[in-house]
């Protein structure tokens, strides 16, 4: 994201069919789970159809990812598709996530902004479900370094769609690192990532000193090399501005050798 202050990116206002660029609303139909009908012109014509046209992958053969971050901007789907080699066609939806919020991982992603993690939460959150054929999902799976794709129980964290159905299986990426959490320890909604980083400076001097006194400031010093960005995640820690238990995992996962902070 060439833009970290503006992370996640611009989202869509409703559902729709990203397709090679371009974004196509879509009117969502009950029974179709996640299809619909869209408008690639002058016609109105059936989701499935549409796929089958621009020889894209069915919705059944298709995975749901709730995205809690910015795989649920356009924009950002497209870059990591096209990077990958993979054609950015993919549906998007709006749904209601029981018992998940976007709250933000412990850590400073390699693009200098402090990416969204899944957190547990008592109720509901309006969010989007990206639906990936096999290649975009295992594009996705190479672009998250810091997260762990896993399934969201529907008996636990249900995923409705706005059609009223419930998803039968879904999956989200939980953050490997813990979660940033507040002064009573209770994790941080994500929120605009300039009020996220200036709340973050304003309660630690060790921070201000290895980043500056802005947001701005943040941002340059974060590109700079990987260790700034690793001294973080470990001030993160010592000074109580993170849990490494918080998230959607609950119990933080077994890191690999090296913890991995680059892309995401």
């Amino acid at each position: 994201m060439s833009e970290p202050l503006t992370y996640p990116g611009r989202l869509p206002p409703g559902a729709g069919l990203l397709a090679d660029g371009r974004f196509l609303p879509m009117s969502e139909e009950a029974g179709a789970l996640g299809g619909g009908r869209v408008r690639p012109g002058d016609r109105v014509v059936r989701l499935a159809d549409h796929l089958e046209s621009l020889g894209a992958g069915p919705m059944e053969a298709r995975h749901p990812v709730v995205a809690v971050g910015s795989n649920a901007a356009p924009g950002q789907l497209h870059r990591k598709f096209t990077a990958a080699g993979v054609r950015p066609v993919v549906p998007l939806t709006p749904a209601t996530v029981h018992g998940v919020a976007p709250g933000v991982s412990a850590h400073v992603s390699r693009n200098a902004y402090l990416p969204a993690a899944p957190i547990r939460v008592a109720g509901a959150s309006l969010l989007f479900v990206v639906w990936v054929d096999d290649a975009q999902l295992a594009a996705l799976d190479a672009t998250e370094p810091n997260y762990l794709r896993l399934p969201l129980p529907p008996g636990s964290f249900p995923v409705t769609l706005s059609t009223g159905e419930t998803l039968p299986s879904c999956h989200v990426y939980a953050g490997m690192h813990g979660c940033l959490v507040d002064e009573e320890g209770e994790p941080l909604r994500l929120a605009p990532q300039p009020e996220l980083i200036g709340h973050l400076l304003a309660r630690s001097a060790n921070l201000r000193r290895l980043f500056g006194r802005t947001p701005e400031e943040f941002v340059t010093r974060a590109r700079r090399d990987d260790g700034t960005r690793e001294a973080a995640h470990a001030l993160f820690r010592s000074e109580g501005l993170a849990d490494p238990g918080a998230g959607l995992a609950g119990e933080p996962p077994r890191p690999p050798a090296r913890q991995r902070l680059g892309r995401s």
